[in-house]
């Protein structure tokens, strides 16, 4: 038997611009980055302002004399409310939690008999959910409020919890990462014993990691930055940012006071995109499939 070796010779792959256009490219990218930092960056110099310089004309973008009074001091309002700060984090904790995670468990058991299964009325759900995404929450909000007073779950977290697990973008999102999946997976998935419950979870679901993580990033800041609207009036079941407002709306005496909750209200958002980013972009990379 003869074995016949064949060498596989990798060029190199060679840019089609010069160093000179790549330089300026990125520093053209570096530049539009710096400018949309620019918010993140105001907002937390003025977290630091005394209240001099944050009513000093022309306004400063950079703080001089940095102090920590205005977090002492929204520590004082919080210690004073017959509220304690711990309910109004326990309960944006869960809207929160509960709310994202059920939403991405729902999209994605949604999407997966819409994108692999043909049956009747599958094409007609989803041109309604593709309908949907045309409506604005303002729209839908009265009806919205009606259905939770028929149920009654007004004044309970329900109500805001059960209308954020029906975004309909969630459902558009997994159903398209879904469809790039090869059935021959799946089906080589069923040949080996796999019921339909453990391909879901061991297959499906890895796969479309960036769709749930992107999701992740949308539902979150949402549901962190909810103040109960219409929907919640005991004091007992407000969220962090009613109470934070609360405060806030004391006139311009706790404008450093508000500086401060701004950036408190932005710091956790923040932090979970840039740990999930990571992992988007690094699964984006890695989890394409073909037939």
């Amino acid at each position: 038997m003869v074995i016949k070796k064949i060498a596989v010779l990798r060029v190199p792959h060679k840019l089609n611009r010069s160093f000179s256009v790549s330089f300026l490219l990125f520093l053209l990218l570096a530049l539009f980055g710096a400018f949309m930092a620019l918010p993140l960056l105001y907002a937390v110099n003025n977290a630091f302002k005394p209240l001099d310089e944050l009513f000093i004309f022309p306004p400063r973008f950079f703080v001089n004399n940095p102090t920590m009074d205005n977090f002492y001091d929204l520590v004082a309002l919080m210690g004073n409310s017959w509220v304690p700060l711990s309910r109004y984090i326990g309960n944006t904790l869960l809207i929160t939690v509960i709310g994202t995670a059920g939403h991405i468990l729902l999209a994605s058991a949604a999407a997966y008999p819409l994108a692999k299964y043909q049956f009747p009325g599958s094409k007609a759900l989803f041109s309604i959910v593709v309908l949907s995404l045309m409506f604005s929450g303002h729209v839908t909000a009265i009806p919205n409020y009606m259905v939770m007073s028929w149920l009654g779950w007004i004044n309970t977290h329900a109500s805001i919890i059960v209308p954020s697990l029906a975004f309909s973008l969630g459902l558009f999102l997994m159903k398209q990462f879904m469809e790039q999946i090869p059935n021959a997976l799946l089906e080589a998935a069923k040949i080996d014993g796999a019921n339909e419950y453990r391909i879901f979870w061991n297959i499906v679901m890895p796969n479309v990691k960036p769709a749930w993580l992107t999701l992740m990033i949308l539902q979150f800041p949402a549901l962190w930055g909810t103040d109960g609207g219409n929907f919640i009036y005991s004091e007992k079941l407000k969220t962090l940012h009613y109470a934070l407002g609360q405060i806030t709306a004391g006139g311009i005496a706790r404008a450093g006071v508000g500086a401060a909750v701004a950036l408190l209200l932005m710091v956790v958002p923040i932090a979970l995109f840039i740990i999930s980013q990571s992992s988007v972009m690094q699964t984006m990379a890695t989890s394409g499939l073909k037939e």
